[in-house]
This record gives C-alpha cells, sequence and structure tokens, in this order.
C-alpha cells in the first residue's frame, strides 16, 4: 500500500515538473546548434530586424503534408524558425500553418496568395508517383504584402525570411544612382539586376552635370560600361563622393570584342588612368581561360553547313571566388571580354582579389584578332587565378575611408534590349546583387544569403578514403554489435557466478 502511495506520489511529481517546462517553455525558446556553420542559430542581421518592428507581421504558411522526408524537413525547419522569430520579437511575428491539399477551398487560398504548386516525385507501395506539394508563404505586414513562392529545401531560409520582413518593414529605401550620359546601357537593359536589386534598393539612373554634384544623395553609385570619355570635372565629383565615405561599384570594359568581324580592341574612357592614379591597373589585354562558353560556329562539309559548338577562351566562365560576402555562394559568372586587374598602390589601400581566372587561363594583348577555328593546347595557358574582379578599400581620395568593388568587365550584368535581349547566368545577377548589398546595406543580411546547406561531395574525396569511409560504414554497426553483445554475455556468466557463490543473498 506504502509503494503504492510513493508511485502515485512520484507521478503527481514528474507530471507538474513537465506542467512547469511546458509553460515555460511557452515563453522562453531556445536550441543548441551542434552545425559548423551555425545554421540554426539566429544572425545578428535577423535579430536586428525583429527586435526593431514596430507592428506584428503574419506569416500564413502554406506547406503540404505527407511529403517525402528530404521535402518535409523543410516545413519542420521552417516552423522552427518561426517559432524562433516569434521568440525574438516578443510576439510580433504571427503565423500559421494551412495544408492546401487537404480541402479545394484551401488549395483556392494558397494559390490567389501566389503560391504555385510544384510537383515533386514520390514513392507509395512501390510505386513511382508524382504529388502536388506547396512549399511556399504570405508575409503580411499592415495591408503590405510579400509572397515567398517556393522554399527551395537547403535553401539560404533565414536570408530570404529576413530580407522578405525587412522589405515590409523598411520606410525609406537606400537609393542607389546609376550613372548615366557616358554611352551607359540604360536601367532596363538590366532587367534582371534592376529587379533584384528593387526588392532591398530604389534604382534610379543619374545624369551628372558640369555645375553641381548631385551624386551626394545616392547610399551608392554604379557605373557600368561607359563607352565615353568623361570629362574631368565629372571624376572630381566622384573623388568628392568617395571623400565624404561613400562607395561605387565599377563595372568597365577595358577591351571589347567584335565577334561579326573578329576583331579585339582596345576602350578608353578615361576611368583607366582615374584608377591608375590610385595604382589600379586595367591592362590592356584580353583574358583567355580554358574554362569558358562555347559559340556556335557554321562549318562545311561537302555541300552542308553544320553549326558546331566550339569552347571560346575569350569568354572565360569564371568559378574561382574568394571567401567574401560579394563573391560568397557564386558557382559561375560568364564573363565576356574581359581584361586582368593588377594593384601597385600603398598601404593606404587595401587591395582584394575576389573574381580570379582558373588554373589554365593567359592573356592577349589588344588589339587582338580572334581565331575562332584555333585548336587550343594547355601552353596556350600558361597562367592561373588572373585578378578579374576585386574589391577596393581605403583611403581612394581624401582622409574618409570608402569601399569600391571593380570587375574588369561592364557586360556581365546587361541584358539587352529587344531583339538583343538575352537571360543570364543567375550568379551574374548576383554578383551584382551582392555586390551593391555589401556596399550599401549594413544590416549584414548580405551574409544570410548563402547560409543553407554546405555541400561536402564524397565525389571530391580520394579513392583510399572513399573506400575507407564505405567499409567503415558497413562494418562500424555490425562490430559494435558484437562487443556489446560479447559484452553481455561476459555480464550475464559473472552474475550466474555470482548467484553460486555461498552466502550470495
Amino acid at each position: 500500500m506504502k509503494n503504492k502511495k510513493s508511485l502515485g506520489t512520484y507521478l503527481l511529481i514528474l507530471a507538474g515538473v513537465l506542467a512547469l517546462i511546458n509553460i515555460i517553455s511557452e515563453s522562453f525558446f531556445f536550441r543548441l546548434d551542434f552545425t559548423a556553420d551555425k545554421r540554426f542559430t539566429l544572425s545578428k542581421a535577423s535579430k536586428d530586424i525583429l527586435k526593431s518592428l514596430n507592428e506584428p507581421v503574419t506569416i500564413t504558411a502554406y506547406f503540404s503534408e505527407d511529403l517525402p522526408p528530404d521535402i518535409a524537413k523543410t516545413r519542420s525547419d521552417f516552423k522552427d524558425l518561426l517559432v524562433e522569430y516569434s521568440s525574438v520579437s516578443g510576439g510580433n511575428v504571427l503565423y500559421e500553418f494551412i495544408n492546401p491539399n487537404e480541402d479545394e477551398e484551401s488549395e483556392q487560398k494558397a494559390m490567389q496568395s501566389g503560391i504555385q504548386p510544384v510537383l515533386i516525385n514520390s514513392r507509395e507501395k512501390d510505386q513511382a508517383i508524382q504529388k502536388k506539394a506547396y512549399l511556399g508563404a504570405l508575409v503580411q505586414m499592415g495591408e503590405q504584402q510579400d509572397i515567398i513562392p517556393f522554399l527551395q529545401p537547403g535553401a539560404a531560409m533565414e536570408y530570404t525570411l529576413s530580407s522578405s520582413i525587412k522589405k515590409l518593414s523598411i520606410v525609406d529605401k537606400p537609393v542607389i544612382g546609376f550613372v548615366q550620359g557616358h554611352g551607359e546601357p540604360a536601367l532596363s537593359s538590366m532587367q534582371q539586376a534592376s529587379a533584384a536589386l528593387n526588392i532591398m534598393y530604389k534604382a534610379e539612373p543619374v545624369t551628372m552635370n558640369d555645375t553641381s554634384n548631385n551624386l551626394l544623395k545616392y547610399n551608392t553609385i554604379a557605373i557600368i560600361a561607359p563607352k565615353d570619355s568623361f570629362p574631368p570635372s565629372h571624376f572630381r565629383q566622384i573623388d568628392e563622393y568617395l571623400a565624404s565615405g561613400e562607395n561605387i561599384f565599377l563595372a568597365v570594359n577595358r577591351v571589347d570584342g567584335n565577334l561579326s568581324n573578329a576583331q579585339g580592341s582596345t576602350v578608353s574612357t578615361g576611368l583607366e588612368t582615374w584608377l591608375a592614379n590610385k595604382g589600379i591597373t586595367l591592362e590592356n589585354n584580353f583574358v583567355i581561360d580554358a574554362s569558358c562558353v562555347s559559340v556556335s560556329v557554321p562549318q562545311r562539309f561537302g555541300n552542308m553547313t553544320i553549326s558546331t559548338q566550339i569552347g571560346f577562351p575569350y569568354i572565360p566562365i569564371a568559378n574561382t571566388f574568394e571567401d567574401h560576402p560579394v563573391t560568397k555562394g557564386l558557382e559561375a559568372v560568364v564573363l565576356q571580354f574581359v581584361s586582368s586587374i593588377t594593384f601597385t598602390g600603398d598601404t593606404s589601400i587595401t587591395f582584394t582579389p575576389v573574381v580570379k581566372s582558373s588554373d589554365k587561363s593567359g592573356t592577349q594583348t589588344s588589339p587582338t584578332w580572334f581565331n575562332v577555328m584555333k585548336q587550343w593546347t594547355n601552353q596556350d595557358f600558361p597562367l592561373k587565378k588572373l585578378t578579374l574582379g576585386a574589391v577596393i578599400t581605403g583611403r581612394l581620395s581624401g582622409a574618409q575611408s570608402s569601399k569600391m568593388v571593380l570587375i574588369a568587365d561592364g557586360n556581365f550584368p546587361i541584358n539587352g534590349e529587344g531583339r538583343e535581349f538575352m537571360q543570364l547566368q543567375p550568379d551574374n545577377v548576383n554578383l551584382l546583387v551582392n555586390a551593391v548589398d555589401w556596399l550599401s546595406d549594413d544590416t549584414g543580411l548580405i551574409e544570410l544569403r548563402t547560409k543553407g546547406i554546405t555541400s561536402r561531395p564524397i565525389e571530391q574525396l580520394e579513392d583510399a578514403t572513399k573506400v575507407m569511409l564505405k567499409i567503415t560504414n558497413l562494418l562500424l554497426p555490425v562490430i559494435i554489435i558484437i562487443i556489446y553483445g560479447i559484452y553481455r554475455v561476459l555480464h550475464n556468466k559473472n552474475i550466474r557466478v555470482k548467484r553460486m557463490e555461498e552466502g550470495y543473498v
């Protein structure tokens, strides 16, 4: 009877402790993050955004259920993230989850909110089937709203959500001035870049004049692919802008090519001289690279003409990047007729190469003739890791410190217009947006753009290491079970021996 009363007391105490823990957990949220990149720890940037909210943000998450485990994990991760956002914001982030597959009304609501379904492959009862899945969210603040149409599994989830909340909560967007008047392309010919920038900034053209410096009202200015010369008064205004501590993005063509006549020529705008006075040299050369795009070349075979794809080293695919916010997470940027950059400045300026050529690259002095039919060999690429883009910080003009991002190709963010429109590589756009973020945004959100699952493919390991890992994965569980079995046998044997001893109680 006494034992029953004690058991009842223990159960009541246990129930009370669990209830207390549940009550405390409603007010306090924490978790331990042992991942190498602190994937599940909110950044300071996100915390600052959440703590500065003046009114509630409502997030309606439209996620399907009964999905394959790797897809379902996205829903779980997003819910955990929302719980933490709600906790850090002091309850200013409210959320609910809706399963659009549950009924037609929920599905219509999801689609009206801008969340479109995607088809995913799944297996049920040993059969491969396709399922319609929703993995998106609607973020609302007052009368404003922003749509996250699809959360890619393994993508930078925190960056996506924090950017969406900041987009709604920001009062005055930073203004980015795109300099015009020297043959630069209009903003309308950079549709992809403009669309990406206008999420967090206000991008507008600015034409420099000779009477007053109208650059000073911009958070950052961008000069992209000028063709005509800059007058001395414009350089003075740019120097004044830098002297005030502001920042500049430059994408400049030192050389250019014409595929119709296979000629490569030099471009002179005065920017190359202005940069050289700061110890930054845009070399008068074409960088050639074994890692390059292919061009279509017509070839005659008898009476037939067949288009053949041939590698064209004058249009490199840059895939070697420094670990820097401007280039972090980039995989491939196509650079059309790019030059190399060298630095000879003093210690008042810090020069950091961030975009480089591959280990098989070289240079050709401009002007040059493009031999499209040339059979390239390794001897044509004796150089490696030439600087194609750089970050420059320090006293670029005057006593104030300022920042500059320089890419030695002005064409990389340009789509063109009308019939000349061309879809860009995603990383071409990301390079420009990353650079503007780093120059203009002091919240630290750029650090989150590539925060997600780190890829560590086994294919990059040596064959011997891969074999060892496979054998270890196969045998280790078996060995552990055998050792545990031997331990249990010996342990039970010892117990039996003790029980057989005289005086055992």
